[in-house]
């Protein structure tokens, strides 16, 4: 359980457009643009920062590894911090998150920068499809062909079991989609409307089995940094956002091997031990942000979060709980669907938006009731899972 007096804080943080990002564009140029943003932001200087967690996936997008020494490279002020890497598929954002969070608790550290970063469209498609089709258990899933795909056998699960969820999965990437128009980094700034999301054309067509492009997130370029202090240093920031609760859980790699592929089990357990940790629940929350890599995967969360019993997940998004002014609004800066999915600065991103809202600062995309926020971002088919309560301090 994290206390008051132990809890980390976001005191500072910075976001890049999400997108395709300029040829000569780096993963360094992209770190560099949001480090000492990051740091100003929080009211600090280079010199402060003790420590430097970065996420950044790889998986052969990039011919440049060692990315912990780059943010040092674009910001020489930096070179001389403490570094290290972390990957964690699509989580890898909160696994740099986590570690920096966990330095400083252990009192190893007062001030920890994070960057999450990645570029994804400077390699063909067929590179860009095998790095992601990594984050599958590949001696028996790579035969899909693509993560996508994985994700398409799991909609085939769920409408055997519960009924066809196309008009869920319409109205979720609807949904998203509009959220997205207010957000000023995001991708995909078009509210495509339910019609165009719910039937097969030349414009979104079938991508995976059932799900269709507008199910399915893009593939960006882009970064996202935040600052994590000890409380003392957060009380001399300008305003401060407090980690309530957190947890990571963890489910069996290949799919095929759980008692329930589509129970999302290491997703309810986080979510739930995050809730916990927080003293808090459900009615406690006034946003998600999550991981809707596909719109399935949001789906299936709405039940692993217990918003829904199992199957009743379309429910959530059909009678308006999840909009923006329903009662708990998911997604409120368009989510992966919409803002775009650089994999190692997702996570990131997610602590970012949540940090806006929470804070007052998010702009067109800011609710009018925003004070305490869970934050989900998964890696894999839902195999590394971090949920996190963020509140106002």
């Amino acid at each position: 359980m994290t206390s008051d007096t132990t809890s980390p804080f976001l005191t500072g943080w910075a976001h890049t457009a999400f997108g395709k990002a300029a040829p000569e564009t780096t993963v360094e140029h992209l770190m560099a643009e949001v480090s000492t943003a990051a740091i100003a932001d929080a009211g600090l200087e280079a010199g402060d920062v003790d420590a430097v967690f970065v996420g950044v996936f790889n998986a052969g997008l990039s011919r440049q590894s060692f990315e912990a020494a780059l943010v040092g490279a674009g910001q020489p002020a930096l070179a001389l911090t403490p570094a290290s890497r972390h990957e964690n598929a699509c989580a890898t954002g909160s696994a740099a998150l986590y570690a920096a969070m966990d330095h400083v608790q252990s009192g190893r550290a007062r001030t920890a920068l994070v960057v999450g970063a990645e570029k994804m469209t400077g390699v063909g498609n067929d590179v860009v499809n095998d790095a992601l089709l990594g984050a599958s258990y590949r001696p028996t899933e790579e035969d899909a062909g693509s993560f996508a795909a994985i994700f398409g056998r799991l909609a085939d699960l769920y409408a055997d079991r519960y009924g066809d969820p196309r008009e869920a999965l319409s109205l979720i990437a609807a949904k998203n989609h509009r959220n997205g128009v207010a957000n000023p980094w995001a991708q995909m700034r078009r509210d495509l409307g339910v019609e165009f999301c719910s039937v097969p054309s030349e414009k979104n067509p079938l991508t995976a089995g059932r799900l269709l492009r507008t199910d399915c997130s893009l593939v960006s370029d882009g970064a996202a940094a935040v600052v994590v202090t000890t409380e003392d240093v957060a009380r001399a920031a300008r305003r401060r956002v407090r980690v309530a609760g957190r947890a990571q859980a963890n489910d069996v790699f290949e799919v095929a091997g759980r008692q329930d592929p589509i129970g999302f089990d290491g997703a309810r357990r986080a979510f739930a031990g995050a809730l916990a940790d927080a003293g808090t629940t459900l009615d406690g929350l006034d946003l998600i942000e999550t991981h809707d890599c596909f719109t399935l995967a949001e789906l299936i969360q709405y039940e692993a979060f217990g918003l829904a019993e199992p199957g009743k997940g379309g429910l959530v998004v059909a009678e308006g709980v999840t909009q923006r002014d329903g009662r708990l609004p998911v997604n409120v800066s368009g989510g992966l669907k919409s803002k775009g999915h650089p994999i190692g600065a997702t996570g990131v991103s997610q602590a970012v938006m949540a940090a806006l809202q929470l804070t007052g600062e998010a702009g067109d995309m800011q609710l009018d009731r925003a004070s305490r926020a869970a934050v989900f971002n998964m890696g894999g088919a839902a195999v590394a899972n971090y949920a996190t309560v963020l509140e106002v301090a």
